[in-house]
């Protein structure tokens, strides 16, 4: 999604239950679109892979640390004119956190709490366990010069519970999982559970918005972790523009949505800008963080609008699907398919970038049809069956 949103993850990007319940009348109706009859949202399947690809200019190239292990020098001598502007692809997981706010208010919209879990498991766990168990056999092999992580942490890191647990982590781009399931955990309890209506939701992301920034004035550690003041504002800004979807002319919604963006661009800002300095890997401007964090919220704005329904190629499904597995098997994989490209084949930096970047997408591919295809949809049944009826007499 996120995350994820990576982190994303996400549901079907077709509109679900958009009929609106008891209790959502406004002084204008909503627009009204059958579950039957929605029209699957391809243009949002291609702004979660932009995002992911983002992420991964990110990962090769507008960073240090384990990569430049794999470049055999830093990134920044391997991309001198193009690694301050990979730099600006961390960016993507804020992108993709508002993606995630959209779509998740679209899926559990109407669901009842079982078959939500039972989406969101299914559709997150399966390749993220063949990503863990994937990760963890390259990095124990003795031609690969990366630690593995020990086998306690990396039987624990298949429960997605590592970070909170202080665990060594076999995906560095776990994280953002984190936090895409503490965001399943508020919105299930606070809008699926009591059944999704429009005011209802209004009151979550106003209610959210004060108890993140209170949070963030007490600076208490727990409150920190559940409510998440450093990326609330995404997916709440998901989450309205979601209402937007259903009603374009909603004030509500639309101030949801803008106070979203001041706060998200702002907490983008603290955390990535710095001062000019020479020593750094590279310069990230105050301006320039701003124009990306805003393209995320205009992307999805302009895919709720209707705006981008033209875009309906049946490849920008296809590029939806690779999109999670992709994200996470891109960043350690990558470091070694780099490594091998570059250093011991010869292929010059950018050759190797693209050829990493389509290497990684052909294993998405594969872990699409033989692990998503075949686990998703026995996981999600299993989930959902209910317990047997008990015997009378």
């Amino acid at each position: 999604m996120t995350a994820s949103a990576a982190a994303s993850a996400s549901a079907s990007t077709s509109v679900e239950a958009p009929l609106a319940p008891s209790g959502d009348a406004v002084g204008v109706p909503p627009r009204i679109i059958s579950r039957a009859h929605a029209p699957r949202l391809r243009a949002l399947d291609g702004l979660r892979l932009i995002a992911a690809l983002m992420v991964a200019a990110y990962h090769y190239g507008g960073r240090d640390g384990e990569v430049a292990q794999a470049w055999g020098s830093s990134a920044r001598h391997q991309f001198p004119l193009l690694h301050s502007y990979f730099a600006y692809g961390c960016l993507g997981v804020q992108v993709f956190f508002v993606i995630s706010g959209f779509v998740i208010c679209m899926s559990g919209w109407g669901r009842p709490l079982r078959s939500f879990f039972a989406s969101r498991a299914s559709r997150l766990l399966p390749a993220y366990w063949a990503a863990i168990i994937i990760v963890t056999a390259v990095f124990a092999l003795p031609v690969v010069a990366y630690k593995a992580v020990s086998p306690s942490d990396a039987l624990v890191n298949l429960t997605m519970l590592q970070q909170p647990l202080g665990v060594d982590r076999v995906l560095g781009v776990c994280w953002t999982l984190w936090a895409e399931v503490r965001f399943y955990a508020l919105f299930a309890l606070c809008i699926v559970l009591p059944g999704a209506n429009r005011q209802r939701v209004i009151l979550f992301c106003a209610g959210w918005t004060l108890a993140a920034a209170f949070a963030q004035a007490a600076n208490e550690p727990l409150l920190n972790i559940v409510l998440m003041p450093e990326y609330a504002s995404y997916f709440i800004g998901g989450v309205g523009l979601y209402l937007i979807h259903r009603d374009r002319r909603d004030a509500y919604a639309w101030g949801i949505v803008s106070v979203s963006w001041l706060i998200g661009q702002h907490y983008a800002v603290v955390k990535l800008w710095h001062a000019p300095n020479p020593d750094f890997f590279s310069y990230r401007t105050s301006y320039g963080i701003i124009l990306v964090v805003t393209f995320g919220y205009l992307a999805v704005a302009a895919i709720a609008l209707g705006w981008l329904n033209w875009a309906d190629w049946r490849w920008l499904s296809v590029a939806g699907a690779l999109t999670y597995p992709f994200y996470l098997v891109h960043e350690h994989l990558g470091w070694v398919a780099i490594r091998a490209y570059h250093r011991t084949l010869g292929i010059p930096s950018y050759g190797t970038f693209l050829a990493t970047v389509a290497t990684m997408l052909v294993l998405a591919w594969l872990l699409n049809r033989y692990v998503e295809k075949w686990l998703t949809p026995r996981l999600r049944a299993a989930l959902n069956r209910g317990p047997l009826p008990s015997r009378q007499g």
